[in-house]
C-alpha cells in the first residue's frame, strides 16, 4: 500500500517509515509533485492535521495522512501550542524556538509540559483521528543532539534524559509522534 505522509520534513518521514511494516510505503508531497506550502490556518493542532490531509486528499486525489504537533508548556497555559514551529517566527528555527521558550520559563519553577500529535487519515473517503501525547517537562538547558525541534530541552517523565539525548527507537516506543503512529499502524493493519 502506497499512502501520502502530507508533510516534506525528512526526519518525520524517516521517523515514522521506520516504524512501519515493509508493506507500506510512504510518499512524500514532494513525490506526488505538492510542491506548494500547504496553509496551517487552524487554531487547534487537530485542525491544523485536518487541513493537510483534506488539502492532498481533494487538490490530488490521494489516500493521505498528515500529522500536526505541538508542545503545550502548562505555565503558559498551553502554549506555544498550534504554534510551535514558528514560536518564535516564520522563518521556523528550531534553536531560536527553544531561546524563546527558555527564556519564557527562566523564573518558572512549573515547568511541566506535553508533546501533542495529532495524526488524521483520510482512507477510502473516510477519515480517522489519531492522537498521541508524551508528557514531560521543559529542561533548564539543551541537552543531545538526536532528533529535531524541541528535543534538546524536552525530558520525557521517568526518564532523566532529553528526547534529543535518547536512542530512535526509545523516542519512538514512548514518545507522542509514535503513540500517535502506533494507532494509525494498527488500524491499517486491520484495514486491508
Amino acid at each position: 500500500m502506497n499512502l501520502v505522509f502530507a508533510s516534506n520534513n525528512k526526519n518525520k518521514i524517516a521517523e515514522i517509515q521506520s516504524m512501519l511494516p515493509e508493506s507500506i510505503k510512504i510518499l512524500s508531497l514532494e513525490d506526488i509533485n505538492c510542491l506548494e506550502d500547504i496553509p496551517e490556518t487552524a487554531d487547534t493542532i487537530e485542525g491544523n492535521a485536518i487541513l493537510k490531509a483534506d488539502y492532498v486528499t481533494e487538490k490530488y486525489g490521494y489516500d493521505c495522512f498528515a500529522d500536526d504537533t505541538g508542545l503545550e508548556v502548562n505555565a503558559l497555559n498551553g502554549e506555544p501550542g498550534v504554534y510551535s514551529a514558528r514560536y518564535a517566527g516564520e522563518q521556523k528555527n528550531a534553536d531560536d524556538n527553544m531561546d524563546k521558550l527558555l527564556e519564557a520559563l527562566k523564573n518558572e519553577e512549573n515547568r511541566s509540559a506535553q508533546f501533542k500529535t495529532v495524526i488524521t487519515l483520510n482512507l477510502n473517503g473516510k477519515q480517522y483521528l489519531f492522537t498521541g501525547i508524551a508528557k514531560g517537562e521543559i529542561t533548564l538547558t539543551k541537552t543531545g543532539t538526536n532528533g529535531f525541534g524541541y528535543d534538546p530541552i524536552f525530558k520525557p517523565e521517568n526518564f532523566t534524559e532529553t528526547f534529543a539525548e535518547l536512542p530512535l527507537e526509545t523516542k519512538n516506543e514512548i514518545g507522542h509522534r509514535g503513540k500517535a503512529v502506533k494507532q494509525l499502524i494498527d488500524f491499517l493493519s486491520t484495514t486491508k
